[in-house]
């Protein structure tokens, strides 16, 4: 049997609580200053359009703070689109709003927005603040301005602080609004438990049963996600499992009294596992261990329906719990942990013509090539993780004008000196640039570029500079054995290798490099550390031929490794995060003037 209830993410989202201010807001009042109030919107885009609206006060919406919703990318209002200067916004779902303060231009809300934070994802907020002028008006209120990011922008700033003007107000100079990120407490703890069981029901003919344990989240709609397995202690009936460590917020996403159901299995071979019994219990019963042991009856439903007599399937003990904190990979983050991306585009004549629109490379004016959009749809995350927004972009398997030298890491800009380009806009001008002035010839070779971020990478190891490369390519690699020895060698250091395959081709050796199933190896050598995704692009094409909704789907699998790859490096390393930098004292504090 299939043990169901298992989702696509085991471990729910990082909470982040975001703390806001504003500095210098308009004075709409005449006798005295603004009364200013907040709301906190999530943003879904429409393709192919930018720039800003800001919704209308009456919307329907959760006053207090409250989220009608776990996840703010998921808010759709059945109205259609509000249409405004430059840009199509869906009216976004209101996620919450923050107290009114009397009389002044520069406040300080008390009231916090917690929001599930993933890496992969682009969450889009809008922060719209109003004027309240007394309680008898609440429901129209006047509109001060409103701001546009994204969570990861908040994140990746300096100390997980940024600063951002107010727009929306034609003419007039809105002010600015201070955001800052902290990550709740509970989701850096990590509990570690030891059970063992006794008398549990037989269930094989020749032999005793082959016991596990499967953990399950309870969710908010009633069903169960699974969350953890224990190993198989093999023909026993008094099984005693190892210790297993799992994060608190995986077993009850931060609700200590959430329900927490572990079901007993007896394991078969061919996967039809036999069903022992159950019991539930919580994460707040569960440290109760810290001080006594727990014991746990199993029942089986069916049986004790059936059975008259049925007193249970055995007992489960729960020997002993504690809880520990570790660092995230928020905490490294705002502690000044660059994101440093760099790409890689294989110029290999088996992508066809450019000109031809049968091409992998075709510039079409109405959309993206699969090359464009894997890079934007990876770059537009991680951009916002790092600084300088300047990102070194390298191509390889051409011919490069004037001699016809064929070049595996040839810089985009064409400038060997300093090959970043400025911001992801800036990698693709440079993508199509080159693609107009290079001949695609080949092999495809891997290993050069790999070597180059190594080396970049191995100069700095101290947890400040973190190094993801993004290889995207159409074929089978022509360099294999050199770049097992790449990646063997890279393992080490700080970087992660995603490598996007395009094209209809067959990628069984790239998923040979993606060490999942077995850690990739170089004469004797294994790699350390787990650093390379692969994926086909074409798995992640929306039918519809909606390439916002394909990019999306893409980023969110490529980069979901991302962040347990840093902490995997840190943890081996022992590099632990600096502490934030602290704060402007010119945005923190800005006293009214008289």
């Amino acid at each position: 049997m299939s043990l169901s209830g298992a989702s696509e993410r085991s471990v729910p989202a990082t909470k982040i609580e975001i703390t806001v201010s504003c500095r210098n807001l308009l004075d709409l009042d005449t006798f005295s200053k603004s009364d200013p109030s907040k709301r906190l919107q999530g943003l879904e885009e429409e393709p192919g359009v930018g720039g800003a609206s800001h919704t209308e006060p009456g919307q329907p919406g959760v006053a207090g703070g409250e989220s009608p919703s776990p996840s703010l990318a998921q808010g759709r209002s059945r109205e259609p689109p509000a249409r405004l200067p430059a840009l199509i916004l869906r009216p976004p779902a209101q996620f919450g709003r923050t107290e009114v303060i009397d009389n002044t231009l520069n406040p300080d809300f008390v009231r916090k927005f917690v929001l599930d934070y993933f890496f992969e994802e682009k969450q889009n907020l809008r922060f719209d603040v109003y004027n309240v002028d007394s309680k008898t008006n609440i429901s129209k209120p006047d509109f001060l301005g409103q701001a546009f990011l994204a969570l990861g922008e908040v994140i990746g700033g300096q100390g997980s602080r940024v600063e951002r003007p107010l727009t929306g107000v034609p003419g007039k100079k809105c002010g600015t609004i201070l955001l800052t990120a902290e990550e709740l407490s509970n989701c850096r703890d990590i509990a570690t438990m030891q059970l063992c069981a006794n008398k549990l029901d037989k269930k094989d003919f020749f032999g005793k049963s082959d016991p596990f344990l499967v953990f399950y989240r309870s969710n908010e709609d009633g069903t169960f996600t699974i969350c953890h397995k224990t190993e198989v202690v093999k023909n026993t009936l008094n099984p005693v499992w190892q210790p297993f460590s799992i994060p608190v917020r995986a077993l009850c996403n931060g609700d200590y009294d959430r329900t927490v159901k572990i079901d007993v299995y007896d394991w078969d071979r061919d996967g039809s596992h036999d069903f022992i019994g159950e019991f539930t219990t919580s994460y707040r019963e569960l440290s109760k261990a810290q001080n006594q042991f727990t014991v746990y009856e199993v029942l089986n439903p069916r049986k004790k329906c059936k059975k008259k007599k049925y007193t249970n399937s055995g007992t489960v003990t729960l020997l002993s719990f504690s809880v520990d904190s570790e660092f995230t990979f928020v905490d490294y983050i705002k502690g000044g942990t660059q994101l440093n991306f760099t790409v890689a585009i294989d110029f290999t004549a088996s992508n066809g013509n450019p000109l031809q629109p049968t091409s992998l490379h075709y510039m079409s004016p109405y959309q993206l090539s699969a090359y464009a959009m894997a890079l934007k749809a990876v770059g537009e995350i991680i951009q916002d993780y790092d600084s300088d927004k300047l990102f070194p972009a390298y191509g390889f398997g051409a011919k490069l004008p004037p001699e016809g030298r064929i070049s595996h890491q040839f810089p985009l800009n064409n400038n060997d000196e300093d090959p970043n380009c400025a911001g992801i806009e800036g990698v693709l001008e440079s993508y199509f640039q080159s693609l107009r002035t290079v001949q695609l010839y080949g092999p495809t070779y891997f290993a050069p570029v790999i070597n180059q971020v190594a080396r970049a990478a191995a100069k700095i190891s101290d947890g400040s500079q973190y190094y993801v490369l993004l290889i995207i390519t159409d074929g089978v690699i022509s360099d294999m054995t050199q770049t097992k020895e790449a990646i063997v060698s890279a393992s080490s250091l700080p970087m992660s290798i995603i490598i996007v395959g395009v094209g209809p081709a067959m990628f069984e050796a790239m998923e040979e490099l993606d060490g999942d199933d077995v850690r990739v190896s170089s004469r004797g050598r294994y790699a350390e550390r787990d650093i390379v995704q692969f994926v086909p692009f074409r798995d992640y094409v929306d039918r519809s031929g909606n390439q916002v909704l394909s990019m999306a789907r893409l980023a969110k699998d490529v980069l979901a490794e991302i962040p347990e790859q840093l902490l995997s490096y840190m943890r081996t390393r022992d590099i632990q995060p600096r502490p934030p930098p602290p704060a402007n004292p010119s945005t923190t504090s800005a006293p009214d003037q008289p």
